[in-house]
């Protein structure tokens, strides 16, 4: 039970934090016209505008997030994002509707206790606040009865998830060829060419012969297309240098950020917890035995190592797991102890020693800090008369006089990004505008405020001999030794051939055992790919970049399946395929439960809701 538990908390955490995130404080349904309460039903089970709403709020922000700039609906539509939270919407409703055909349901106390554990409700002492929850609640547009209802419907589709997508095993011939694929080894020999190894010089090109390269290889010496942007800005660094800093003040703030500069000792953790006591020992003591690696132990749990990092935290963070994590000197596992959330193993990877930073040593990070949120609250005071000047008609020379403003030219290619192109809004915005775009004010992430022209859009050109005459003679330079470095391989290959050993034509480097994941250094990444598709005794050539050498595969070493980890590492890998194979027969039974089920979709209503989003 705790298991189901622990996935529906996940759910309600989700859905609370996203709203308090997003800050929905209380979105009326009375913004859509008539009083429309739903965009559509599934088995009489409701979709409501607020939470089409909200979905599409937080898909869009997600989006936004992900690109790193505020995309606008019209855009997030046209991507597929509202299409996406319907169907999200319409499968969670047909989840509803067949918990509520089979009765489903979540008792007080459950719910009570899944609530209970939830951090954002948490009061200093880490405990629930009941005044904290009313109050989060209530300033983001949600009745108690209302998210209750909400956590109760999420802990049941949780139950129903659980009981249709846990028990599946993987195919152990498969885990068996994952295990192969992952432990095979492979000895070579490498016998690399340097220009060292040449029998005669490389020639020394004359000018005829350099222009000559240079027109043979345009591609290389070309101009991408290139957007001519100026720019007006007021940046965040520049103004900070005027701020005058108040030692008092920065006394302030090195009091108010005090935890950052002196900080208890701490502990990197990993917490992984257990549906009760017997699981929890069950699992330690296979640890011990050597049968399951922690890593196996969390796999077949259903999670990643990333879903169980608690990450730094201090002895108090850990409650009464505290002082046992804290009496380990070096990394190891420990446990069962008791958690929040049941009995866990508690895997300690790092010892961090208390720190202690004075105010004199903290004192230039706190000037700058303290300068550039000035600068940053300077310059938000500005944009409104700065976008007034640019809505009357002020160009962007004309801001540079009247507001100090920087105005500056920059040709802008792809991959530009020195000076303010450093700035990813920057270029981004560079790359939007058109030459009838006006311009506006935009906000960087540091505060910065910029305008920006497009001036022209210069197409690509080839550079004149002249601006890359130094480029042209290393290019050349570099083909003509790659070219003879090729010539030099083949003859000594054939020579290897013959009967020739390679040691005779330079230092021959022996690789033992290596892992498919392997890496030599300054070769290709590629390399190992070859070396494992080749048969043994084979010899090739591998010419890549500056890389020029001669391989030969010595031996294959099969993955040995009787060492110790071998099992771990299968299991691990049949739990994996269990959890997958139960994923793809949750959405299967997801899929059969919305073709069988009445969906009826208001498209006025939605139409109302995308113009509300606009």
């Amino acid at each position: 039970m705790a298991t189901k538990g622990g996935k529906a908390s996940q759910i309600a955490v989700w859905v609370l934090l996203g709203l308090l995130i997003l800050g929905l404080g209380g979105f009326g349904i009375e913004n859509f016209g008539g009083g429309a309460r739903k965009v559509g039903s599934v088995d009489g089970q409701d979709i409501s505008t607020d939470a089409y709403f909200r979905a599409l709020r937080q898909e869009t922000s997600a989006l936004s997030q992900q690109v790193g700039r505020a995309v606008p609906f019209s855009e997030a539509a046209a991507l597929g994002v509202d299409r996406a939270v319907r169907q999200q919407l319409v499968t969670t409703a047909a989840l509803d509707a067949e918990a509520a055909r089979l009765g489903l349901s979540v008792g007080d106390a459950r719910l009570a206790q899944e609530i209970r554990a939830m951090s954002g409700f948490r009061n200093l002492s880490g405990g629930f606040d009941r005044a904290t929850y009313a109050a989060m609640l209530r300033d983001n547009g949600w009745t108690e009865s209302e998210f209750e209802a909400q956590v109760r419907k999420d802990m049941v589709r949780g139950l129903i998830q659980t009981a249709v997508a846990t028990g599946f095993v993987g195919p152990d011939a498969a885990a068996a060829a994952v295990y192969d694929h992952i432990e095979e080894r492979r000895s070579f020999s490498l016998l690399r060419l340097t220009e060292a190894d040449l029998t005669e010089p490389l020639p020394v090109l004359d000018d005829a012969a350099l222009r000559a390269h240079h027109a043979a290889n345009p591609d290389a010496f070309t101009r991408p297309e290139t957007r001519r942007i100026t720019y007006a800005a007021l940046l965040a660094d520049d103004v900070a240098k005027t701020v005058l800093v108040d030692d008092a003040e920065l006394r302030k703030l090195y009091e108010a950020r005090l935890s950052d500069f002196v900080q208890p000792e701490r502990r990197l953790v990993e917490r992984l917890v257990f549906p009760d006591d017997a699981a929890a020992q069950d699992a330690r003591n296979r640890l011990d035995a050597g049968q399951a690696t922690f890593e196996a132990l969390v796999a077949e749990r259903g999670l990643d190592l990333s879903d169980i990092d608690l990450g730094d935290v201090s002895r108090a963070e850990l409650g009464d797991a505290g002082e046992a994590v804290f009496e380990m000197a070096e990394p190891g596992v420990v446990g069962p102890l008791p958690s929040s959330l049941g009995p866990a193993l508690f895997r300690m990877n790092a010892v961090l020693d208390a720190q202690e930073i004075s105010f004199d040593e903290a004192r230039d990070a706190l000037v700058s800090e303290f300068s550039l949120d000035a600068a940053r609250r300077q310059i938000a005071t500005r944009v409104e008369e700065i976008d007034d000047l640019l809505a009357g008609g002020a160009t962007l020379e004309d801001l540079a006089k009247e507001t100090g403003m920087v105005l500056a030219t920059i040709d802008m290619e792809p991959g530009t990004t020195e000076g303010i192109a450093g700035f990813p809004r920057f270029r981004a915005q560079a790359q939007q505008v058109t030459e009838k775009s006006f311009p506006e004010v935009f906000e960087m992430a540091d505060g910065s405020i910029a305008a920006l022209r497009l001036d022209a859009v210069l197409p690509p050109t080839l550079r004149p001999y002249e601006e890359v005459a130094d480029a042209v003679a290393e290019h050349a330079r570099a083909a003509a030794l790659r070219a003879a470095l090729t010539s030099r391989l083949e003859a000594v290959q054939s020579e290897v051939a013959a009967g020739a050993a390679m040691g005779g034509f330079g230092i021959v480097e022996v690789a033992q055992a290596m892992p498919r994941a392997g890496q030599i250094a300054g070769a290709p990444r590629s390399l190992m790919g070859t070396v494992f598709s080749m048969a043994e005794g084979e010899v090739i050539q591998v010419a890549e970049g500056d890389f020029v050498a001669l391989v030969r595969l010595d031996a294959i070493i099969p993955a040995d399946h009787d060492q110790p980890e071998a099992q771990a590492i299968k299991g691990a890998v049949v739990a994996q395929f269990g959890q997958q194979i139960g994923q793809d027969a949750f959405a299967l039974f997801a899929a059969a439960l919305e073709s069988q089920a009445k969906i009826t979709l208001d498209e006025a209503v939605i139409g109302a809701v995308h113009a509300q989003m606009r």
